[in-house]
């Protein structure tokens, strides 16, 4: 009987760790709904809702709710004030935890070339129930290529996203993304990329393949 409790024990740790875990190289789908709202020739309102599918787009475990004013000082540099609410599954089949936050960005731009360059610094303050608060910090830099193809004007980019975790300053997650931007009719723009998304947790980097569509409407 004992030999059969110890069996049970661990084939159920086994699978647990199966049922409850992303696994590296999981496939994920990022669905993404932009509306933007212009106050002026300067300014706008953006409103933001983003859900996330892993265990090979099986499940839900992600979804975001984020608003913000977003304010361009010049051509070259663009402000904003955002917040966004957050609910996550850290594992597979488990209930959402939520956060709050509040994050604020600076994105600098300029062309070379013709290449269009963007480089989004991003502070975050994140608020949990759970856990202790926590700040970080996310640098985005974009290579717009000049090239526009079909009367959709596709054009291709290439990005990398860098996480620092500053409790503690910590390098903990990489996002390198390969998308297209296109344009359907005139307020209604979209976009397709591919994301390697590296993210380290208990000294272990792990990867998740994303493929992620994004809608944007212009008002």
């Amino acid at each position: 009987m004992s030999i059969k409790i110890i069996f049970l024990a661990a084939l159920g740790i086994l699978l647990g760790g199966y049922v409850y875990s992303y696994d590296d190289g999981d496939f994920q789908v990022w669905n993404t709904e932009i509306e933007e709202f212009k106050i002026n020739k300067s300014s706008k309102m953006v409103l933001e809702e983003e859900l996330r599918f892993g265990d090979d787009a099986h499940e839900l475990y992600y979804q975001h709710y984020d608003g913000g004013y977003v304010y361009d000082f010049n051509k070259h540099l663009t402000l904003g004030i955002h917040y966004r609410q957050v609910y996550a599954k850290p594992k597979v089949h488990v209930k959402f935890q939520e956060e709050n936050r509040l994050h604020l960005n600076a994105i600098t731009k300029y062309e070379l070339f013709g290449y269009n360059l963007e480089d989004r610094n991003r502070l975050e303050y994140r608020h949990f129930d759970y856990q202790e608060d926590s700040w970080r910090y996310r640098n985005k830099f974009t290579v717009k290529f000049p090239w526009r193809f079909t009367n959709f004007a596709i054009r291709p980019y290439v990005a990398n996203e860098i996480f620092l975790n500053l409790n503690g300053i910590d390098f903990n997650r990489n996002r390198f993304y390969c998308g297209l931007e296109f344009a359907i009719i005139k307020n209604l723009k979209g976009e397709l990329f591919y994301m390697l998304q590296s993210t380290k947790s208990n000294g272990t980097w792990t990867q998740a393949n994303v493929l992620g569509p994004r809608i944007k409407v212009v008002f």
